[in-house]
């Protein structure tokens, strides 16, 4: 948000935007979406039950949900230096209020049509995230791996695409700095078509279908 803010060139931010993912995947931190496409192969591959599956998503999804909501007001205090600067001065602020109404009641306004559309973003968002998890695996070295999850990050990011995590930080960050939007805006218009979203793009477009894509026949 900020690159974006300060250059007026939304590929500025595309281009940096992969820093977090990369820390995430090279610290072998535990991130919902990218868990989206590897547990149900491990399933499908009986190497694990679906109700570790469920119970993984259950956690890493808390988990991420308090550090994106941690994280936001923490951001609040800072850029707004304790409430006493008027978020409507920060051009950063502004940004982020505008895309977090967008992201809710720009879709209410729209009705199903708007939910299903969530959804469909939310679904190519984690085909391109979750490429970017399995091609990590791609390279044994840091910059090869670095590399491999940069490029399909980045196009997400650039094409403005649904990402549930980030969103637990965008959308409540925003109402902290004065959106005109609920909680019950969220949750309904983003946050659970968005989470479905990310479970069926991550899933069924990369997880299973590089799974029946690598698949070698059993030798009978």
């Amino acid at each position: 948000m900020l690159t974006t803010t300060q250059t007026e060139l939304g590929i500025v931010g595309a281009l940096v935007f992969p820093v977090g993912f990369v820390m995430i995947i090279l610290l072998g931190l535990e991130l919902a979406t990218g868990n989206f496409a590897l547990i149900p192969i491990a399933v499908k591959d009986k190497r694990t039950r679906m109700s570790l599956m469920l119970f993984n998503w259950t956690w890493v999804l808390f988990g991420n949900l308090i550090g994106g909501v941690i994280y936001a007001f923490l951001y609040y205090i800072v850029i707004t230096q304790m409430g006493h600067s008027d978020p409507a001065t920060i051009p950063v602020a502004l940004r982020i209020i505008d895309i977090a109404e967008t992201k809710t009641i720009g879709y209410a306004q729209y009705g199903l049509s708007g939910t299903v559309t969530a959804f469909t973003s939310a679904l190519l968002c984690n085909w391109m995230v979750t490429l970017g998890t399995v091609m990590a695996f791609s390279s044994t070295t840091t910059n090869g791996k670095i590399i491999a999850m940069w490029l399909p990050i980045m196009t997400f990011f650039a094409l403005g695409y649904e990402h549930a995590i980030v969103n637990m930080f965008l959308i409540p960050a925003g109402i902290m700095l004065g959106a005109n939007i609920s909680i019950a805006d969220w949750w309904l218009w983003n946050g659970l078509p968005v989470i479905t979203g990310n479970i069926v793009g991550g899933m069924i477009f990369t997880g299973l279908m590089l799974y029946w894509t690598y698949k070698t026949s059993e030798p009978k």
